[in-house]
């Protein structure tokens, strides 16, 4: 029987080889199991014995949860217990155990709650924050630009190569989560900067040209989405904007913005990358807002 070590490291190569899980993914999921491997090891010098993971009984993973509650939020608890499912059902379907010792453990009901955005009216201020007068600071702008035009994850933007632009049809080509390819319209504004940044600034942070990084960082190398969202924090201070921030914001905005002109559902779905309508659900009672708000001014009984 593998080792505890040997099991997770098979487990995240069958989600990778599988489901195409991205790195931030499989990251998620090491740190999960380790935090339940380290809570099992604590149990362990408490006199309950070493317990491999294979070896664990349901009322393990209960107090678990119960040693949580008053420590965790119960969104991070419900993300580990959702992990710990995921990885006892990959060892039950290689037949590594009898039983799925989650399989009568509920996850903590987590009511959906809309992400911390920003207004139109302060996404302009953040968009005008960097200094155009430098190369870095039209870089940072297109990027602000693109990121909130098209939607994009701070991860997606990043790794963005020249050659997945086709600005004459105003697209691009992004790969998402699980290695996942989209088109993505930019919108008129986004193209215009991305035409004068690949003109006049990429050629000035750029020695080498030939290389593919749309959007370089130290090197000529593609920037990091930790150096990037560093840098939006820094442009949301000198945009005077005290709202919390957080590296999804201008997504958020992007898909809010979208429902209040009128978009569908489905169609921010598609924008957004999201496999499945639910994840984009969080944004329902935007448009149920808007759909108040409409029916108040046009209906004769409103």
């Amino acid at each position: 029987m593998m080792d505890n070590d040997a099991l997770v490291e098979a487990f995240l190569d069958t989600l990778w080889l599988e489901r195409g899980a991205s790195d931030n993914t499989l990251g998620a999921y090491r740190s999960d199991l380790t935090a339940w491997r380290r809570w099992l090891a604590d149990q362990a010098e408490t006199g309950a014995g070493t317990v491999p993971l294979l070896s664990v009984a349901p009322q393990q993973v209960q107090a678990f949860c119960d040693s949580r509650r008053e420590s965790h939020a119960l969104r991070s608890t419900a993300r580990m217990l959702s992990a710990l499912r995921r990885f006892y059902r990959w060892a039950l379907a290689e037949g590594m155990i009898e039983a799925d010792p989650l399989h009568e453990v509920r996850l903590p009901r987590v009511i959906p709650s809309l992400p911390g955005t920003l207004d139109e009216e302060e996404v302009e201020r953040l968009l005008e924050a960097p200094d155009l007068d430098t190369p870095i600071g039209l870089r940072d702008r297109t990027m602000l630009e693109v990121l909130y035009g098209a939607g994009l994850r701070i991860s997606e933007l990043v790794n963005l190569s020249v050659d997945a632009l086709n600005l004459r049809q105003g697209v691009v080509r992004v790969t998402g989560k699980g290695d996942r390819e989209r088109l993505v319209p930019l919108g008129e504004e986004a193209c215009d900067w991305l035409s004068r940044w690949l003109s006049v600034g990429r050629p000035a942070m750029m020695a080498d040209q030939t290389r593919p990084a749309l959007f370089p960082g130290r090197h000529d190398k593609a920037m990091t989405r930790q150096t990037f969202w560093h840098r939006i924090r820094r442009h949301a201070v000198t945009a005077a904007i005290s709202k919390p921030l957080s590296p999804h914001t201008l997504r958020h905005a992007f898909a809010t913005h979208l429902l209040n002109h009128g978009a569908n559902l489905r169609v921010v779905q598609l924008l957004l990358g999201h496999r499945d309508l639910s994840t984009t659900q969080i944004y329902t009672h935007v448009a149920q807002a808007r759909l108040e708000r409409l029916h108040a001014e046009h209906h004769p009984r409103g």
